[in-house]
């Protein structure tokens, strides 16, 4: 009787071992993203497991997020690595279960990206950085009259801004924060003429270029001055939907 505990418990135990090796091999850029990891044929040969064992195994990093299982002759399991979209799915089930607003979110997104700034203003060595910086503003200028353009433009000067802070968990945590918000306005609707004017960018460029002047100027008020520029924004940005609870679920672009 505890033998045969014993050999189901090991049955049940191969997919969450396959999961862990494929997940461990997607994790480490082992396998990129949307490299073929094989067809069911091949994996189980290459596992040595049942088809029942390895497709548990499967709809575990399926839910993940971490693989496509695509069917048919050109079939096969696709990789995926994480990103800020993945994160943003189970940060977001954690702040809706919560009950945390938007405007909650985007304080905490407020509060982090000038401990970023502050940090580029401190280092002795931020030419590179700072000419970075300036280059993502120019792009932004240049597709100011397209809204989705520039709102891809926009989203990576935020994101190199965190980076180039040098704490890498801290961009990831913004990045996530980021793509919560950005992604739940987004599915409740046009935020109006407010957010997405021309003007508007224009006035938001015109803060990023004087942030990036006093970053050149090695300036300590740079960080004041980026979280006071992030309050506004999040004012603008959010409008009405400021109460409203973090909630992805409402439309998984």
């Amino acid at each position: 009787m505890v033998a045969e505990k014993q050999g189901e418990g090991r049955s049940r135990g191969k997919p969450q071992r396959i999961a862990d090796e494929i997940r461990a091999m997607i994790v480490s850029g082992r396998l990129g993203e949307g490299d073929l990891l094989g067809r069911e044929p091949e994996l189980v040969e290459r596992f040595g497991v049942s088809r029942p064992s390895l497709r548990e195994a499967l709809r575990i990093l399926e839910a993940d997020g971490l693989i496509t299982v695509l069917r048919g002759v050109h079939g096969g399991v696709i990789a995926h690595r994480p990103d800020q979209r993945m994160t943003a799915r189970t940060g977001s089930l954690v702040l809706r279960a919560r009950n945390v607003s938007l405007a909650d979110a985007f304080e905490a997104r407020a509060l982090l990206e000038p401990l970023a700034v502050r940090a580029i203003a401190a280092r002795r060595h931020r030419r590179t950085a700072i000419a970075e910086l300036r280059a993502l503003v120019d792009r932004q200028e240049e597709t100011i009259e397209d809204l989705e353009r520039f709102a891809v433009a926009n989203a990576r000067f935020h994101e190199r801004l965190v980076a180039l802070g040098g704490n890498r968990t801290l961009a990831v945590v913004v990045e996530m924060l980021n793509e919560i918000v950005v992604r739940s306005i987004a599915a409740v609707g046009d935020t109006g003429d407010g957010a997405g004017s021309p003007a508007t960018r224009r006035l938001g460029l015109r803060s990023q270029r004087r942030l990036v002047e006093l970053l050149e100027a090695g300036d300590p008020a740079a960080e004041g001055y980026w979280r006071e520029h992030m309050t506004a924004v999040g004012r603008v940005m959010l409008g009405q939907e400021a109460s409203r609870v973090v909630d992805l679920l409402v439309r998984d672009a």
